[in-house]
Order: C-alpha cells, then structure tokens, then sequence
C-alpha cells in the first residue's frame, strides 16, 4: 500500500477516535438530564427489596400450584378407586 494511503488511514482512525470521544463529551449533559427527568439511569442496579419481592412470590405460587396438584392427584385416586370398587 501506498504510504499517502497508510499515512491518511491512520490519521482517519485517529479521527474518528477523536471525534467520538468529543460527541460523548458533548451528549453527556443531555443524556444526565434525560435520566433525570425518566428517573431513570442504565447504570442504576434493581432495587434489591424488589427482585425479593418477586422471588417470595414465586416461591408463593409454586407452593400454591403444588398444594392444588397434590389436591387432583387425591382426589383422582379417589375417584380411581370408587370405579375399581363399583367393577
């Protein structure tokens, strides 16, 4: 490659390196002031006492689904054994 070429791809490079760092620089306000009016920020972690919450839920409904399952499974046998017991 010519050595003009290799000389403008790595002052392109530069360039853009450049030039990205200062659109972040320049955006960053707006994206401060975004996050402060949607009170919202992507670096923010979910509150702990939620994920909790959702998992005493879960925790909650399964028992339930298992208390309801065991309640067919009984009642199924039941009823298996009254039609064996009128044959």
């Amino acid at each position: 490659m010519n050595k003009h070429f290799e000389d403008a791809r790595y002052y392109l490079g530069r360039a853009t390196e450049t030039a990205k760092e200062g659109v972040k620089e320049e955006l960053e306000p707006v994206r401060e002031r975004f996050s402060d009016l949607t009170g919202s920020d992507e670096e923010d972690e979910p509150e702990p006492g939620r994920l909790e919450k959702v998992q005493s839920e879960i925790r909650d409904l399964e028992e339930q689904a298992e208390g309801e399952a065991r309640r067919a499974l009984t009642s199924a046998r039941g009823r298996i054994e009254k039609y064996r017991d009128d044959d």
